[in-house]
């Protein structure tokens, strides 16, 4: 597999010298009949630019709705959410989306490719969303294709491919628009070991060339490989080891 310093967004802040996502007393409650649930309580958190960041935690402790949060596919009560100096939290659905495609790429843990559309028009379909000239889409598709060993699979639709393969493809459509964020919720979750692996390569090497990478994980090994690693319980960050030199 070549190299995938294409994906690198087109301007990349120097990791370590800027506050790239802050959070000030977020607050998430769920109301569910009678009772609430609070989600996440009082969440401060700062990351900059280019950081490796493991999210860890049991399950019910807040990792998925602060994921959903950063991605901006949901909005606190409370608090306030800065990505890159922006107050992004009080944009319009809209304009929360436009953010959202030209800044953020999401990886899960299933998938999430369009059944009825080839590797190549779910790599494509961000840029096809944004808008992007069909010559200039079917360049980028190319060389996201060659980047992630994906040229033989073009044509072959998500049920004709293996996990592997369908992950590459989610990481190719997460990074066709060169976000500056990458979130990635449980990236081996349908992985076996080697396949998980290579996965998790994959979005390190984005890591290395400045793309800040937040990954939410069961999986004590993984969290391990993160530089930093941000232990979540009952909605609030219980352990935080700290933003090291990048």
């Amino acid at each position: 597999m070549t190299t995938v310093t294409n994906a690198v967004p087109n301007t990349v802040t120097n990791p370590g010298t800027a506050a790239q996502i802050e959070l000030s007393g977020i607050e998430r409650v769920f109301h569910l009949g009678d009772s609430e649930v609070h989600a996440l309580r009082n969440l401060n958190l700062t990351i900059t630019a280019g950081e490796y960041v493991a999210v860890m935690g049991p399950s019910g402790s807040g990792k998925s709705t602060l994921l959903n949060l950063l991605g901006l596919l949901d909005r606190p009560n409370t608090g306030v959410y800065r990505l890159e100096g922006r107050d992004v939290t009080t944009l319009s659905p809209d304009q929360q989306a436009r953010v959202r495609s030209e800044r953020i790429g999401f990886v899960f843990q299933s998938f999430h490719l369009v059944p009825r559309l080839t590797a190549a028009e779910n790599i494509a379909l961000p840029m096809t969303l944004a808008g992007i000239a069909p010559q200039q889409r079917a360049a980028r598709v190319a060389q996201a294709l060659k980047d992630y060993g994906l040229e033989n699979r073009a044509g072959h639709r998500p049920d004709q491919l293996s996990g592997g393969q369908r992950q590459r493809v989610a990481i190719a459509r997460a990074t066709i628009m060169q976000p500056a964020v990458i979130l990635a919720d449980e990236p081996t979750g349908n992985l076996d070991r080697a396949t998980g692996d290579e996965v998790i390569r994959l979005l390190e090497e984005l890591n290395r060339h400045g793309v800040t990478l937040i990954v939410v994980t069961h999986d004590a090994g993984i969290g391990s490989r993160a530089r930093r690693q941000l232990l979540m319980e009952d909605g609030a960050v219980h352990h935080d080891s700290g933003i090291p030199s990048v």
